[in-house]
């Protein structure tokens, strides 16, 4: 992607779902990237990515498969550069895109927990949609890179996401020697725990799940 002339700060346009719906459409446009993000979190797993980096594809696909979450993520980046931009920059956009679709919150569980095997691997994610951002991952990865993505962008992915889905999020490898596994782990428990804490709970129809009556 050439060097743009739109202004550094972002410029997000967001459109809600119908009335009952929980989707959203955001777009992100940056000098550095050029982001459109659909989601519907009550869809089948369906997915169509184009991010420039096949294996963080991947990774988003686990998201839409295991969390149930219809995800269309368009993607733009200065990968002449590297993959920092566009990894974090769609982290921000579907955060931004998961935060519309939920809206009020009524209605939610609020808390998510998932464990994910791969082989070797063992990865857990405990979620809570509280309306404060935080992010405590611990996780070594054996490798850099895998498949061409860098594997410290994890952590910026999963930074940008928190800070504008509004969520509180802890990220734990707990073993793992293959890199790959350990990176797949994780995403597939942030996609368990994710639709755990968005499934709307009959029990609470209507209700903020908090005693302060917002989140």
């Amino acid at each position: 992607m050439t060097a743009s002339t739109t202004p550094t700060s972002a410029s997000a346009a967001i459109h809600a779902g119908q009335s009952g719906e929980r989707t959203a459409d955001v777009s992100r446009n940056t000098a550095e990237t050029k982001i459109r993000v659909r989601v519907n979190l009550d869809g089948s797993g369906q997915a169509s990515l184009a991010t420039g980096i096949g294996f963080f594809d991947h990774m988003l696909d686990q998201i839409a498969r295991h969390g149930l979450i219809d995800l269309d993520i368009q993607c733009e980046g200065d990968l002449h550069i590297d993959g920092h931009h566009t990894v974090e920059d769609v982290g921000i956009t579907l955060g931004q895109a998961v935060a519309r679709a939920v809206g009020d919150k009524k209605g939610i569980r609020r808390y998510g927990h998932a464990y994910v095997p791969l082989d070797e691997a063992l990865s857990r994610v405990v979620i809570d949609f509280s309306g404060r951002p935080g992010l405590h991952m611990d996780v070594q990865f054996t490798s850099g890179t895998v498949g061409g993505f860098d594997t410290q962008l994890a952590f910026e992915f999963f930074q940008g996401f928190v800070n504008h889905a509004g969520a509180t999020l802890h990220i734990d490898n707990l073993k793992g020697v293959n890199a790959h596994h350990q990176c797949e782990t994780i995403f597939k428990a942030f996609a368990r725990a994710v639709r755990a804490a968005l499934e709307l709970d009959p029990r609470s129809a209507g209700v903020i799940p908090s005693t302060k009556g917002s989140l």
